[in-house]
């Protein structure tokens, strides 16, 4: 069963914002080389809040894939850059994509706050706002020889 997985990453300065960036194109282009990568968005809003929808073949994929790379190397620095950051995860039958108000409602519902150095008041509420939905760019698996 498709395992599909959301994170919500708010970079705290835009000070940040270069190396994030970085790190996270690099990381885009891990995940659609990555074997298992069945498809995945991504989003930003406008308080530099950073959401992302992937979808994979199982659970032990997505494991590979962010335990490795460029991912693996941006998981530490996000402690600091970021101030609110969550995760959610879970199984369904189709590999398809969730649209980002049930990304949302599945982060409040099942998700989980993820450590930040410098926890914002919304983070340690775990209050945040829907993501706005206006300009997403996709991620598509990388084609294979």
């Amino acid at each position: 069963m498709p395992f599909i997985s959301i994170t919500r990453l708010r970079v705290r300065s835009v000070f940040y914002l270069p190396q994030f960036m970085w790190y996270a194109m690099r990381s885009s282009r891990q995940a659609a080389r990555a074997p298992g990568f069945l498809g995945g968005k991504v989003l930003r809003d406008e308080r530099n809040a950073f959401w992302t929808v992937t979808a994979w073949r199982d659970d032990a994929a997505m494991n590979a894939y962010r335990t490795g790379g460029s991912h693996a190397a941006a998981m530490p620095k996000l402690l600091e850059w970021c101030d609110e950051a969550s995760v959610a995860h879970w199984t369904q039958d189709t590999p398809e994509l969730p649209s980002w108000q049930e990304a949302y409602e599945r982060m409040v519902k099942e998700g989980r706050a993820s450590k930040v150095k410098r926890p914002s008041a919304a983070h340690l509420a775990y209050k945040f706002p829907p993501p706005p939905g206006r300009v997403e760019a996709p991620i598509r698996p990388a084609p294979r020889s």
